[in-house]
């Protein structure tokens, strides 16, 4: 059984081993993350360097995303490297703090207008919500508070606000920089952290544009106020390629008890709306330092994978922990093993909709062939830029797409898309026939088709214009 949903690993020191590179692609990672939070520019361009040609060694598609860092607010140093925070005691975070003076009583902010965002009774989470602050006044650029959960606090932490509300433009300097770097690249997708609306995406893809990349760019829903509304939820969707599920900063700003009904929704309108979706953020958080994951983090991939994400992502699982193989691995056969039993599906709002006559209508006519005959053994989809694939990926079908593209960026683009496979073709100079028998034949020696079976086969009558699919054939197999 082919796996549909796809796997995202960081990459990392634990990564930069010799032969890990190489063991996690046989092993089936679909795209590689680059942390743009960590690591310098030669890290990056090394990494990327390394991940196409060993794709390209194994045959196989692996799509380079870049994760800008994003305004992430942080505390600043303690003397001694860490202070513990007693509740009811007060705590000052004043940007005139002496750096690296921190202690008991109060640290340095790297964000010097903290003081405008907050207000008396303000809930302030640092650490990923494991110490809680509540504000009790504000005086010029400091803001005092009462520590209603304490803890020992460290150096460098993150602060978020209950609720959102931290004003901090999504792109930084070092974003802006980074950008560059990714256009540089050549990355396949480019993800943005802390976007709070369709602007926030607008700005960065015209950014990128201006530097000459190409990116798919990613949204990261990591605000509360990226989910409060759901018409400019909805924008900022469609402002983006992909959205993905950061459910770190996203359940401290909402609440965990919050966090699994906005995971399934974003799943659900991202599909909706035709675009794709990752789920990421501590999925075998145990697996850093055990060789097998938890019953609990099992059932939390399963589930993402019931709800239709495209990929289930790793973070420090595989950058930075102690069985990087062994995680995608495990990944891997609890993604199979959901696969295999997914609960049983009514027809998709998307399948009751009218379409404009195009890539769309051809789309939905071989979903919906696909999920009614049971004589359909795959689809070939031989497209430009990837976008008929993506529109058919939106609606489950229990038989694999094949996408057949001319284009190493349009088969790492695919690489994302759940339940299809690329597949990298020369097609120049031949008709249509000719590319439905080469496509067939491949599948043929691949042992994925066999004398008998029938597919149906998509494609455009100019071969070198995107959305123009226009035409499917039901074909047997000779």
């Amino acid at each position: 059984m082919l796996r549909r949903t796809k796997i995202v690993a960081t990459l990392g020191p634990a990564t930069d081993k010799a032969g890990m590179l190489k063991q996690l692609i046989a092993t089936g990672v679909d795209m590689v993350r680059l942390n743009f939070s960590h690591g310098i520019a030669g890290d990056h361009r090394r990494r990327a360097e390394q991940v196409r040609r060993e794709a390209a060694r194994q045959g196989r598609h692996v799509a380079v995303l870049g994760d800008l860092q994003g305004p992430k607010i942080r505390v600043g140093t303690f003397s001694e490297g860490r202070a513990r925070l007693e509740k009811d005691a007060g705590f000052a975070l004043d940007p005139d703090w002496p750096e690296g003076g921190g202690n008991v009583q109060g640290v340095s902010v790297d964000y010097g207008d903290l003081s405008s965002d907050c207000s008396a009774g303000d809930i302030l989470l640092l650490d990923d919500g494991r110490l809680r602050l509540q504000v009790k006044k504000v005086d010029g650029r400091a803001v005092h508070t009462r520590v209603e959960v304490g803890g020992w606090l460290s150096n460098n932490k993150g602060i978020n606000k209950l609720g959102g509300g931290l004003t901090a433009p999504a792109l930084t300097q070092k974003d802006r920089r980074d950008i560059k770097l990714a256009a540089e690249l050549e990355l396949d997708y480019l993800a943005v952290s802390f976007p709070r609306d369709a602007a926030d995406m607008q700005k960065a893809r015209q950014l990128l544009r201006a530097a000459g990349g190409s990116a798919h760019l990613v949204a990261k829903i990591e605000r509360a106020e990226a989910v409060a509304d759901e018409a400019q939820l909805d924008e900022l969707i469609l402002a983006s390629d992909v959205i993905m599920v950061a459910r770190g900063d996203l359940a401290v700003e909402i609440g965990d008890a919050q966090l699994m009904g906005v995971q399934k929704h974003l799943i659900r309108r991202a599909r909706h709306l035709n675009r794709v979706a990752i789920t990421a953020t501590q999925m075998m958080e145990s697996m850093i330092s055990s060789p097998v994951p938890t019953r609990a983090e099992v059932c939390d991939v399963a589930n993402a994978v019931l709800d239709g994400t495209d990929a289930v992502m790793l973070s420090a699982e595989t950058a930075a922990g102690d069985y990087p193989v062994e995680t995608v691995e495990h990944m891997a056969e609890v993604i199979v093993g959901a696969e295999k039993h997914r609960a049983r599906r009514k027809p998709p709002r998307v399948m009751q909709e009218n379409y404009p006559a195009g890539d769309a209508c051809i789309a939905m006519a071989a979903t919906t062939i696909a999920n009614h005959c049971r004589d359909i053994k795959a689809i070939i989809c031989q497209t430009e830029t990837g976008n008929t694939a993506l529109l058919m990926s939106r609606v489950r079908a229990d038989i694999p797409i094949f996408a057949f593209c001319r284009h190493r960026s349009s088969c790492s683009r695919v690489a994302l898309y759940r339940g299809v496979d690329p597949v990298l073709m020369e097609v120049e100079g031949m008709d249509g026939p000719t590319r439905d028998r080469q496509a067939i034949a491949h599948l043929k020696k691949r042992k994925l088709l066999q004398e008998g079976d029938f597919v149906l086969v998509s494609r455009g009558y100019h071969q070198d214009v995107g959305g123009n699919t226009d035409t499917l054939r039901i074909v047997q197999v000779d």
